[in-house]
């Protein structure tokens, strides 16, 4: 009897560590693409301010919305800090999120405004770096899916009984998916009329 006990607390104990290792995998797989997201928005944070600094050489008159967009980004650069630290909290995703969407609001106003300005348009400079930001753009939302695709794992492996017991045990919670920082106006097809 006392050998019958023995092996299955040896069982337990192995199948607890196998569980646990997987779920640690599972969680540095939702941190390493946390990493990549982390990396696309760094750049965008270093670009944003050089287009406004090109266009503040022509948007005299705009200084309000420029300094909006510096703001925004400023706000978009502390929750994105915040996050990298606790990637896949609900709090520390929202933030970033929310910071984000009115980073992506205060930089589409400035784009829709430099329209209005064709000299502005025709810098080669503000050319580049809008095609820089738009590049960074198309890296984030691959590395968002990247992510969300591993907080789906993440979370479906340790929402599993009887694994979700070891993962309660160690401390592994839900994670939240990051989602898309782009408005639903910005995310709408195109309507095509003849």
């Amino acid at each position: 009897m006392e050998y019958f006990v023995l092996v299955v607390i040896v069982v337990l104990c192995i199948w607890g560590v196998a569980v646990y290792n997987r779920l640690r995998t599972r969680k540095n797989q939702v941190e390493n693409a946390f990493a990549q997201i982390d990396v696309q928005l760094k750049r965008r944070h270093d670009l944003i301010p050089n287009l406004v600094e090109v266009a503040r050489g022509y948007m005299q008159h705009e200084a309000q919305t420029l300094e909006a967009v510096i703001r925004a980004r400023g706000e978009a650069v502390i929750a994105a800090d915040q996050a990298r630290q606790a990637p896949g909290q609900a709090q520390a995703m929202g933030r970033l999120m929310a910071a984000e969407q009115l980073l992506g609001g205060q930089f589409g106003r400035l784009m829709a405004l430099a329209e209005a300005y064709p000299t502005l348009k025709a810098d080669a400079r503000m050319q580049q770096l809008s095609e820089e930001i738009t590049s960074t753009e198309n890296r984030i939302g691959f590395a968002r899916q990247a992510y969300n695709d591993e907080v789906l794992d993440f979370n479906n492996e340790a929402g599993k009984f009887p694994d979700l017991v070891v993962a309660r045990l160690a401390g592994f919670m839900h994670m939240d998916m990051l989602a898309s920082t782009q408005s639903e106006q910005e995310r709408a097809v195109p309507q095509v009329k003849f």
